[in-house]
This record gives C-alpha cells, sequence and structure tokens, in this order.
C-alpha cells in the first residue's frame, strides 16, 4: 500500500513512518517542518516540504492508497494564547487534505486525535462513548475534526478512524538500529523534562502536589511511541468503507508526576529532593488554562 503520513517528521509521524516502512509499505511523507525535523523522516521514505493546503493535492495525485493524518499544532498553553492559529492548522489544513481526498479518490484515514477532547471526565477510564467536552482550543479543534470525518464517512463514503490518546513516552529503535525520539522545542513532556534537568543539574518545576490524587500530583496515562504507532498501522488495516470509529488508546494505569519523577532519580542515581520542586499550580493555571487537566497535559 501506497500511505501518505502528515506530520511525519515528527515525534510520532517518524515512529509511525518507519513501522510503515518495515511492514513493507510504500511511504510518502509531508511536513512544513515547522515543528518537526528532516532527519527524522526514516531512510525509504519519500519526504515533500510542504503544507497541507499547499501539496495535499499533488501528493495525493501520485498513487497514494491512503493516509495517516498526524500533522497539527499541539501544545495546549499556544492553543489558549493563540486560538486562530490552531483552528486554521488543525482544522482547516485538515478539511483541505480531506477535500483534496475526496476529488483524487483516496477514501482511506488514520486521524491522530486526542484524549483532551474529552476535558474534565466524569469517569476513570474513559470510553469512547463519554461526553466530549474539551476545555481548551487544542482539544477542540481536534474534536472538530472528529466530527469533519464522521461527516466525510456519512457523505463520501470514507473509511476514517480517530485514535484518542494523552501522553507519549519513549523512543522507537528501528530493524536497522536507527533510533526515533522526542526533539521538541520547547519541550513540553514531563519525561524529557525531568531526565534534561538531572543532566544540566537543575530542578525541574512541579506545577502543585495537592491534587485529589493519592501524593498529591498529577496522574496520566502513558503509552509508549512503539505501541502507539502499531496501534496507527492496526487501524489503517481496520478501516471500513462509510464508518468513522473511535478508539480510545492507553496503558490503562496511571502514573503520577511525583512516581515519574521518583523512576528517573532512580535511573539517574539522584535522589528525589535533587530533582524536583513545587511551584504554585495556581501561576501556571493563569498563564495556561483554567483547566487543571490542561494544565498536567503541558508536563506529560
Amino acid at each position: 500500500m501506497r500511505v501518505l503520513v502528515t506530520g511525519g517528521a515528527g515525534y510520532i509521524g517518524s515512529v509511525v513512518a518507519a513501522q510503515l516502512i518495515a511492514a513493507g509499505h510504500e511511504v510518502t511523507v509531508l511536513d512544513d517542518l515547522s515543528t518537526g525535523y528532516a532527519d527524522a523522516v526514516p531512510p525509504g521514505a519519500v519526504f515533500i516540504k510542504g503544507t497541507l493546503r499547499d501539496c495535499a493535492a499533488e501528493v495525493l495525485a501520485d498513487g497514494i492508497d491512503a493516509v495517516v493524518h498526524l500533522a497539527a499544532k499541539s501544545l495546549v498553553g499556544e492553543s489558549v494564547a493563540e486560538p486562530a492559529k490552531y483552528w486554521s492548522v488543525n482544522l482547516g489544513g485538515t478539511i483541505s487534505l480531506l477535500e483534496a481526498m475526496r476529488e483524487i479518490g483516496v477514501r482511506t484515514i488514520v486521524f491522530s486525535s486526542t484524549a483532551a477532547v474529552y476535558g474534565e471526565p466524569e469517569r476513570i477510564p474513559i470510553t469512547e462513548t463519554d461526553p466530549t467536552r474539551p476545555t481548551n482550543p487544542y482539544g477542540a479543534t481536534k474534536l472538530a475534526v472528529d466530527t469533519t470525518l464522521a461527516e466525510f464517512a456519512r457523505l463520501h463514503g470514507f473509511g476514517a478512524i480517530s485514535l484518542r490518546y494523552f501522553n507519549v513516552a519513549g523512543a522507537h529503535r528501528a530493524g536497522d538500529g536507527t533510533w526515533f525520539g522526542e526533539r521538541h522545542h520547547p519541550e513540553t513532556h514531563l519525561i524529557p523534562n525531568v531526565l534534561a534537568s538531572a543532566a544540566a543539574g537543575r530542578r525541574v518545576q512541579v506545577f502543585g502536589d495537592d491534587y485529589p490524587t493519592p501524593d498529591g500530583t498529577c496522574i496520566r496515562d502513558y503509552i509508549h511511541v512503539t505501541d502507539l504507532a502499531g496501534a496507527h498501522l492496526l487501524a489503517l488495516q481496520a478501516c471500513r468503507p462509510g464508518q468513522h470509529r473511535v478508539y480510545n488508546l492507553g496503558d490503562g494505569t496511571g502514573f503520577s508526576v511525583r512516581q515519574v519523577i521518583d523512576v528517573c532519580a532512580e535511573v539517574t542515581g539522584l535522589t528525589r529532593c535533587h530533582l524536583w520542586i513545587v511551584c504554585s499550580k495556581y501561576w501556571v493555571a493563569w498563564c495556561l488554562s483554567p483547566s487543571r487537566r490542561s494544565i498536567s497535559a503541558s508536563w506529560r
């Protein structure tokens, strides 16, 4: 199968592209490199630098059979500060992609969505039938794409699957020994931030330790990037014409910020007191979002 991976020069996208190639698919990566890296595109993939609006139709016309769509803006805090950018890129760019797919006749798409669409959940674990009430523009734009996919499935016979997940972690090692991992700037994920702080001899800031959890810090569900990418490949095989389906992905076991720091302390040989310092959660709440869940999502 010839697969277009949008955002394939990013953290998750590069691993998805690498796994597709390893599975015998022909892969084209389309990425504007606003947050991705050209050298993250796996060997064997065709790389095209460009946006969905400018390049999707031309790329799709070159014999593409299916799309794995990961290109998006994904910082919660930035989405609160610049919501128009998120609506333009995440929803507007996706509509351009879907319209190009419709015109050319490509009807299969896997969308990398987010569990942020659920907002403050009524229960844990979250199920696919739970209410969607995003608390920030990032989650709202992803939910809008999910709704658009449902309409394209109904009206135009698309086979679409949305995958919703929270926190991605780890690095992927390809068969040739190449590693694919995080290189965000600025880095917003908890694990690389803690390890980078340990390497630099500085403490990581933890925003609040009085949440209603066993140790007072936020609990999140983590999924390894290799497993997440594999789920995208499975979803690609499961797309059915005229259907849009949603699946939540996760480990099913939550880990707190303090637990993550403790493991990093063990791995690095440092003590917890050398690794972290508590800051007021109200300061970051004012800066980023009125939602605690949105805040903790920025410290994945």
